[in-house]
């Protein structure tokens, strides 16, 4: 079976998006599924106003027609709302083929962070671009929940997955003041970092990742210690290292860090909001709390083999799986193709 997936985000873009298609793409080798990418590499691009470290694509729909074409496609995916997405969205509609999506990010928060556009607007947008398709695919029955009652239609369950042979406690010291408190993700306006390091701590501040809002953190906060962008073992190293992770974002979907840092047995100390709310819930491997410092300091108590328990129930195996299936259960295989008689995955 052959998904091409249109996707705005892409490497060397460091972020959940760009991971979690990564991953699907290898987990679903397994399945005899043969994933390929419409992304920003293709295109000619522009710096995206106020974050110049993402490039933009500029599709021709006769390119886009080109490229799907080649791939021979039994599935179309679309995984972003930005140019390529509602280019390869404009596709299918012409052509009158069914293709899923899949709810990535809050746009209307994100959007509202940098400039005053009503949320209800955004919204509006949103649901437009998604109840074209046969399924969106979310992340957690939570954000399921509240994209069905905000007015999204055919709203699917796609479960995420954490690679556990990378991320997974281990001997490391980091040479730094304990307790070490740990952030990671793309240093942005959005994900509300200076709500983590404005906090005090005793031992020591710790944040892996890189973005437009870097230098003006380090400035503001030199007694954090900023890494830069880590990968691989590299990364996992890090988190092995620390005693908390700290999660400051309010509008993240879903948070793939979060599972990362369960993973190396680190408790999480977070907001009560959507995204970590979404992935923890009542498990006892987090505090969420609107006292931020209060839930970093009442996680040092937590056991991180709690933690390390709790997130090998996440692979990516059966997200993948779970994709897979919920596009044949839709419809969503083009006609005629040999994808319609691929079997139903089952997680």
């Amino acid at each position: 079976m052959r998904i091409p997936v249109a996707t705005d985000a892409w490497h060397p873009q460091v972020n959940g998006v760009v991971r979690t298609l990564t991953k699907l793409a290898d987990a679903a080798k397994g399945l005899d599924v043969e994933f390929t990418f419409l992304t920003p590499q293709s295109f000619r691009t522009f710096a995206m106003p106020s974050y110049r470290d993402v490039r933009l694509a500029m599709p021709r729909p006769a390119r886009i027609a080109r490229l799907i074409e080649e791939a021979r496609p039994d599935s179309i995916h679309v995984a972003t709302e930005g140019p390529i997405g509602l280019m390869v969205r404009r596709y299918c509609r012409q052509r009158k083929l069914p293709f899923t999506t899949s709810f990535h990010t809050r746009f209307p928060e994100y959007v509202r962070a940098r400039v005053p556009v009503p949320g209800a607007l955004i919204w509006r947008a949103l649901r437009r671009f998604h109840n074209a398709s046969r399924a969106v695919m979310a992340a957690t029955p939570a954000l399921a929940r509240e994209l069905t009652g905000r007015g999204f239609d055919n709203v699917v369950l796609w479960p995420r997955g954490v690679d556990t042979a990378l991320f997974h406690p281990r001997a490391i010291d980091l040479c730094l003041p304990a307790p070490v408190f740990l952030s990671v993700g793309r240093l942005a306006v959005e994900k509300n970092l200076e709500a983590f390091l404005a906090l005090d701590l005793p031992g020591t501040k710790v944040v892996v990742g890189d973005g437009p809002a870097r230098a003006a953190l380090e400035a503001a906060y030199p007694d954090a210690i900023f890494l830069g962008e880590k990968h691989g073992e590299a990364l996992a190293e890090v988190y092995a290292a620390a005693d908390v992770f700290v999660f400051p974002s309010r509008t993240d979907t879903f948070g793939l860090v979060l599972l990362e840092a369960l993973a190396s047995g680190l408790p999480v100390a977070a907001f009560p909001v959507k995204g970590p709310r979404d992935v923890i819930g009542d498990a006892p491997v987090g505090v969420l709390d609107d006292d931020l410092r209060g839930a970093c300091l009442a996680a040092l108590d937590i056991s991180r083999q709690a933690c390390v328990a709790f997130a090998a129930n996440y692979t990516w195996e059966a997200s993948a799986r779970a994709f897979v299936d919920s596009i044949v259960a839709v419809g969503a295989v083009l006609p005629g193709r040999t994808g319609a008689d691929q079997p139903r995955f089952v997680a």
